[in-house]
């Protein structure tokens, strides 16, 4: 890239991408993409080895999807305000069509229907509706603050139970709770009344209630979390194994030992692979960098005066730190296992690109703009 590339006065997109975006974050999300990809030469052999491919099997599917990812999330990020918007709504309709699907075409694995398989691609549509969701409900919710009687919170209570209804028959009762808290918090941040932060605590703690009284994997998660002798708990056993054996500063670069033994260590618990290799100094600074990006993110939202830019950041933003402390607190036996990926970490194809184009998102409403260049731009 030339001088004059990145000059001020450079009136080109990408010129004027690079003065604007906030090249913090951008350095927050390399941090972990670069973690990721070492991470991803550790753990992902040995699960290779297990299924009987190819040494490198997952590695190089990973590495496929992270350059996607990569190009998903600068496209993104050059949108406006206006253009994440409707990107995001354009985006919710299409991947509730394919979540649909799921119910009538997807295939089941371990009980349940939550990918499409298109040849030898899988796509998980669930991954992509959690972005789409947060956007398009802070749409609504700005637009019934904004339009004296336009009913956005009906449409935004609408769009939630139907994408919920959606999930649970799948079932994915973890991504149901996951859109359901980012959801409440951005009707909190809208302003709603104390009356309804008490009826969606009930409304919460009766679906907590039920999904365990009915969904028996739930039940099975939540009892091994409470007393690990009542079932199967091998998995969090080996990594729990893994944090004590690396201690302060791990056994060193590919002396993992526990990721030969734990079948997903290279998706839910490739936390333990870190702390294994590397000690808790890496583990802290996966925690520090997750910690600053939502941070910096959140502090860059508060001082917006457009109110659909502040729930739409907030929602992603939310979105992405609570699946981080999801994944981290499932490995550390903090919570119930759900399996959920450590963002831009873990292997998975359909969650790098949702995250890609959730951050994307992010970097977009995040970027300086002249007052002009908001909702009308």
């Amino acid at each position: 890239m030339t001088a004059h590339t990145l000059s001020r006065n450079d009136t080109s997109i990408v010129g004027r991408w690079w003065w604007t975006v906030d090249k913090w974050l951008i350095a927050a999300v390399t941090g972990l993409l670069l973690i990721g990809i070492y991470l991803t030469f550790a753990a992902d052999p040995p699960a290779a080895g297990r299924i009987g491919a190819d040494t490198y099997h997952f590695v190089k599917r990973q590495l496929t999807f992270l350059p996607l990812a990569v190009i998903v999330m600068f496209l993104i990020s050059l949108l406006s305000p206006l253009g994440v918007r409707r990107f995001a709504a354009v985006g919710f309709a299409i991947t509730f069509v394919l979540m649909l699907l799921t119910l009538v075409m997807g295939a089941e694995v371990k009980g349940a229907r939550r990918w499409i398989y298109l040849g030898p691609l899988s796509l998980q549509p669930s991954e992509f509706i959690k972005p789409f969701l947060a956007v398009t409900a802070a749409w609504m919710f700005s637009e019934d603050r904004m339009k004296e009687n336009f009913p956005g919170k009906i449409f935004a209570i609408g769009l939630l139970f139907a994408t919920i209804s959606v999930l649970l028959s799948q079932p994915d009762v973890g991504m149901t709770l996951v859109c359901s808290a980012v959801w409440s918090a951005q009707f909190f941040m809208a302003g709603l009344p104390m009356y309804w932060v008490i009826l969606f605590v009930i409304i919460g703690m009766g679906g907590f209630v039920g999904a365990y009284m009915l969904l028996p994997h739930v039940t099975s998660r939540v009892d091994r979390f409470l007393d690990p002798t009542t079932g199967d708990s091998y998995q969090v056993t080996q990594a729990m194994l893994a944090f004590q054996q690396g201690g302060l500063f791990g056994r060193g670069p590919g002396e993992g030992r526990v990721k030969e033994a734990l079948p997903d260590a290279h998706t839910d618990f490739i936390f333990a692979v870190a702390g294994e290799e590397f000690g808790i100094f890496l583990c802290l600074a996966i925690v520090a960098l997750f910690t600053f990006l939502v941070l910096r993110s959140l502090t860059r939202a508060m001082k917006e005066e457009n109110l659909f830019v502040l729930l739409a950041t907030g929602g992603l933003t939310v979105q992405f730190g609570l699946q981080a402390m999801i994944n981290m607190a499932s490995s550390l036996r903090m919570m119930p296992t759900k399996g959920m990926t450590l963002p831009f970490i873990s292997y998975g194809g359909s969650s790098l690109l949702a995250l890609g184009v959730g951050m994307g998102m992010i970097f977009a409403l995040t970027r300086r703009r002249r007052d002009a260049e908001g909702l009308s731009a």
